[in-house]
């Protein structure tokens, strides 16, 4: 069972650090699972279900509900990035978890490629002293960088660095274009 694999395509770390830029303070809310981390991680959702009473909750009933935010309508490059994939979008948020904070390990279930549905994340921001562990094995992913990551398997990250990790979260039906990427990228 794969843990991790970088897709084959690339975005400018410079442009994503932009639309960032543009995200309000008072737009980053607490992510939902409390019992999960410690310090801050926090959510901005780019596509979420709309009239939702939790709309960063990444709702795998809800296929048909996903639409783009008001923070996705803002920012160009985002929406250019989003573009590159052909495949069927539905939650896409910024996580971002704060100098010093810890995700606790844990597992999200129905999320890999044997499954419907798949999680890609593209790196918008990190430091040298975050520690990724998918499946036991510690990852590093780069700004700019995309990647698939099999969070059926038990998984967890701790930011011991000074600045803030950030990353766009997609939740992606898995389709041929999808599963085309992946092996060409192994």
């Amino acid at each position: 069972m794969t843990a991790a694999l970088r897709l084959p395509l690339a975005f400018d770390p410079v442009r994503l650090r932009a639309d960032l830029a543009g995200i309000h303070a008072d737009e980053w809310r607490p992510h939902f699972n409390h019992r999960l981390y410690s310090g801050d991680w926090s959510v901005v959702s780019l596509r979420a279900v709309a009239g939702s009473v939790l709309p960063h909750y990444a709702d795998p009933l809800a296929r048909d509900g996903y639409a783009g935010t008001e923070a996705l309508a803002r920012s160009p490059y985002f929406r250019e990035v989003l573009a590159s994939f052909d495949c069927p979008l539905l939650s896409v948020r910024l996580l971002r978890l704060g100098a010093g904070a810890v995700v606790k390990e844990h597992k999200d279930y129905n999320l890999s490629l044997e499954d419907r549905d798949a999680r890609l994340h593209v790196v918008v921001q990190t430091n040298p002293g975050v520690r990724f562990l998918i499946g036991g094995r510690e990852w590093r992913w780069g700004a700019g960088e995309c990647w698939y990551g099999n969070f059926n398997l038990p998984h967890g990250v701790t930011n011991g660095g000074g600045e803030d990790r950030i990353h766009m979260v997609l939740d992606c039906e898995v389709n041929d274009w999808l599963r085309g990427m992946l092996p060409a990228s192994g």
